[in-house]
């Protein structure tokens, strides 16, 4: 079965019913649609964890969508708060893991993971590069990276996002 929005909500609608069969069509049709959706946003050994969490949200608020309104953007809006979620547990387990590096007696592995980290903020776009820094490694808010750059708050936003998306290609094609 093809996930088009017409096929989708009637599948939901029917599961809503109590309809198991059309429950069942409807879990594998959106299966197929988040891994086609997080494919381009995960690297390929987080897929499968992220499509279960993501059919597991759609299951505990299976009650909330309503039919009157479209299927797909309320389905894109959970995988979008899976992915976001994903990825500040996979930032927070990276911090965690660098801050026990440092804090530790070898200095070697930090000293290795910051050398990593430069080089990759090196290929990025100054701004990029300062932004993501100043934000997300040196922990500052937007207003005060704003204000250190010289960038406006929407600007140091966007360059974060872009150096990430950037950075995140890069790594993925390695």
């Amino acid at each position: 079965m093809r996930a088009d929005e017409a096929s989708l909500a009637r599948l939901m609608a029917m599961s809503q019913q109590g309809d198991r069969q059309a429950y069942a069509a409807l879990l594998a049709a959106c299966d197929r649609w988040l891994r086609g959706y997080f494919s381009r946003r995960i690297a390929p050994s987080s897929l499968d964890d992220l499509v279960q969490e993501t059919l597991i949200a759609l299951h505990t608020k299976r009650a909330s969508w309503d039919p009157a309104r479209p299927f797909l953007p309320w389905l894109a809006a959970i995988a979008r708060y899976r992915w976001v979620d994903h990825l500040r547990r996979l930032y927070r387990d990276e911090t965690q893991a660098l801050n026990a590096a440092i804090s530790g007696n070898d200095a070697e592995p930090a000293i290795a993971a910051r050398l990593s980290l430069e080089r990759l903020l090196a290929l990025l776009p100054a701004g990029q590069a300062r932004a993501i820094a100043l934000v997300k490694i040196e922990g500052r808010s937007i207003a005060e990276a704003s204000r250190a750059t010289g960038q406006s708050e929407s600007l140091v936003k966007v360059n974060i996002h872009r150096g990430l998306r950037k950075l995140a290609r890069m790594i993925e094609k390695d």
